[in-house]
């Protein structure tokens, strides 16, 4: 699994991006891995672990979340 900061996350259009502590590309996030993680919306700042899944349409995004600044993140 990955480790990164969230960069930004805005809940009212459902996604964001996690800056990867390795320097790669910057990884999507949308709301509904957020909540699949028992978690109402992302920080920024916030510490997470996750796991890059491609989707049905060939692009990556951020899965299986875990928050590791312990926080709930809502």
């Amino acid at each position: 699994m990955a480790t990164g900061t969230v960069k930004w996350f805005n809940r009212a259009k459902g996604y964001g991006f996690i800056e990867p502590e390795d320097g790669s590309k910057d990884a999507f996030v949308h709301i509904s891995a957020v909540q699949r993680a028992g978690m109402q919306t992302l920080n920024e700042g916030q510490k997470v672990q996750y796991e890059l899944v491609e989707g049905a349409n060939g692009k990556f995004s951020a899965e299986n979340l875990v928050d590791l600044s312990g926080g709930s993140g809502e």
